[in-house]
């Protein structure tokens, strides 16, 4: 639907076309990621009037939690069967903050960025946890330095609404919450290539045509990049101690409407496909050896469009986990990668041990996080990540 008749329909009408195209997609498929959150600093430059996340610098506590309490955490999540570690910190404390730009020089650092890359980096390496990253606003050249890394990144639109900027604003004292700011953020992710999730918030101030703007801009970047694995629809609510502590939350409607209309207008062409294939049991391959798979073709519904049995990869060693380099992976992959007459389509991969071979979307950036996610569940979901 186009943003006026989003606005002219009813609730009724909209919940219906979104079920309609939830069955169509995806049926009651839900699936998650166990992660373990790695608060690595509350400092922030933002003041965001409903945040309860960041604070100002305390006597006697640290700005920034070590690495050695960076892995404790990790370990801890690992345990308990976590498969990423989320990194969420506040935006550059540096700039607003001696305390910190104090404390990233004795760790050697001259950035909150760098430093979450020393972090990320030792998670990755020392508990297989996949790091996904929100650090806030960051320039392409930052998300390419922090790519090798991670397994993905995010950051919260919000709004595309300036207004809400403005003196009197939730976000009026917040560079980082500009709306082009954010959006260059979204954007870059997709130049560097690398998985993104973002989304909106609602009940802070917009309207609801402001929201059908935020989400019609990551749709347009979704479908320019095919990089945007997840939409987040986040209703504000007011929290004590805050400067929006009496503030009214959106009703119950308002988030059933929203999230109604996210659905509707998300929905995209296949953009995914050249960067999406999955991992394929490979026992008995040696390295060097190519064969062949069969390559399911699916649309955004994931209804089989066709069927290519002539797909060849070749397969390579890389510390104890392999990897396939495309032959010829035929546009819009929207389902299954698997071996012919081994797996039949369908169903989660599952761990297993030896040679594995994986034709990866751009989160496989990095040969040590592409070990990694060799051997990781997926659940494949057509149509999308």
């Amino acid at each position: 639907m186009e943003a006026a008749a989003l606005l002219d329909a009813s609730l009724d009408e909209l919940c219906a076309e979104a079920r309609r195209l939830r069955e169509e997609g995806h049926g009651s498929l839900v699936t998650y990621s166990p992660k373990v959150f790695i608060p690595l600093t509350k400092l922030c430059r933002d003041v965001c009037h409903y945040c309860t996340f960041a604070r100002p610098p305390r006597r006697g506590e640290r700005a920034y939690m070590t690495i050695d309490e960076v892995l404790a955490v990790a370990r801890a999540g690992a345990e308990r069967g976590c498969r990423e570690a989320l990194f969420t910190l506040g935006d550059k404390p540096e700039l607003r903050y001696r305390v910190a730009r104090e404390e990233l020089a004795a760790h050697g650092c001259g950035t909150t960025l760098e430093y979450l890359g020393r972090a990320a980096e030792a998670v990755l390496d020392e508990t297989g946890l996949l790091p996904h990253l929100n650090p806030g606003v960051m320039t392409v050249e930052d998300i390419r330095r922090l790519r090798p890394v991670s397994a993905s990144m995010g950051l919260m639109l919000e709004t595309t609404s300036d207004r809400l900027s403005a003196r009197g604003g939730p976000h009026f004292g917040s560079p980082d919450k500009l709306p082009a700011a954010r959006l260059e953020t979204v954007l870059g992710a997709g130049e560097a290539r690398v998985p993104f999730t973002t989304g909106i918030l609602i009940g802070i101030g917009e309207t609801r045509a402001e929201r059908i703007d935020a989400l019609v801009a990551i749709r347009d970047l979704a479908e320019r990049y095919g990089h945007v694995q997840e939409v987040i629809v986040q209703n504000f609510r007011a929290k004590p101690g805050t400067r929006m502590a009496d503030a009214a939350e959106p009703p119950l409607e308002e988030l059933l409407w929203t999230i109604a209309v996210d659905s509707n207008a998300l929905t995209v062409s296949p953009a995914l496909a050249d960067h999406l294939t999955f991992t394929s049991s490979t026992a008995g391959v040696a390295s060097g050896a190519s064969r062949q798979l069969t390559v399911e073709v699916r649309d955004a519904f994931g209804n089989v469009e066709t069927t290519d049995s002539t797909t060849s990869v070749t397969f390579t060693k890389t510390a104890g986990a392999g990897r396939a380099e495309p032959g010829s992976v035929p546009a819009r992959v929207r389902a299954r990668l698997h071996d012919r007459g081994r797996r039949p389509a369908g169903g989660p991969v599952r761990e297993r041990a030896g040679l594995e071979a994986a034709v990866q979307h751009p989160v496989i950036a990095d040969h040590r996080v592409r070990e990694r996610a060799a051997t990781a569940p997926v659940v494949v979901r057509p149509g999308g990540l």
